[in-house]
């Protein structure tokens, strides 16, 4: 079979993997005992940083981020071929629909939000959501576009890469 790795694979996969390693590496900063920026994710979250269980549970986030890069990378290097395509695509297609169904969601409620057109509760007059606002849900949707359009190039690749073959 031929290199199925495009172009347009090898810079989608790469960027999802960036994405994934970076939101890694937010993650071991707060597990490793870092405190900046948690309380743009929440004010409980700050004070459960304090508590034990919460840096194992975060290194274990970490982990989890880690193997979403490296899965985003599967599509663009070789060592990614002796795992089955179809498996590749479906951690690929459902992670990314997942992060642009959270991500996607949140950020259009709370814009409405921000913008009038939706009543807003109390809570969302807070730091936290506008951090949501305009870092957390982004940077969501981002990851989800990315990990999709990874997934969809691979596949048209090695669909390409497969006619005539039969």
């Amino acid at each position: 079979m031929k290199d199925v790795r495009s172009r347009p694979t090898l810079w989608a996969g790469y960027a999802a993997c960036a994405w994934a390693f970076m939101f890694a590496a937010t993650s071991a900063y707060w597990a490793a005992g870092g405190t900046q920026g948690l309380d743009a994710v929440s004010p409980e979250i700050m004070s459960l940083s304090k508590d034990s269980w919460f840096a194992p549970l975060l290194w274990g986030v970490v982990m989890a981020k880690v193997l979403l890069g490296l899965l985003a990378l599967a599509f663009v290097r070789g060592w990614g071929r002796p795992a089955p395509g179809w498996m590749l695509l479906a951690a690929a297609w459902g992670a990314g629909s997942l992060m642009v169904l959270h991500g996607g969601s949140n950020l259009l409620v709370r814009g409405l939000m921000a913008a009038g057109v939706m009543t807003t509760p109390p809570s969302m007059h807070s730091t936290t959501a506008f951090w949501y606002l305009v870092l957390w849900d982004p940077w969501f949707l981002l990851g989800g576009m990315l990990f999709c359009v990874a997934a969809w190039n691979y596949r048209r690749a090695s669909r390409e890469s497969c006619v005539g073959l039969t």
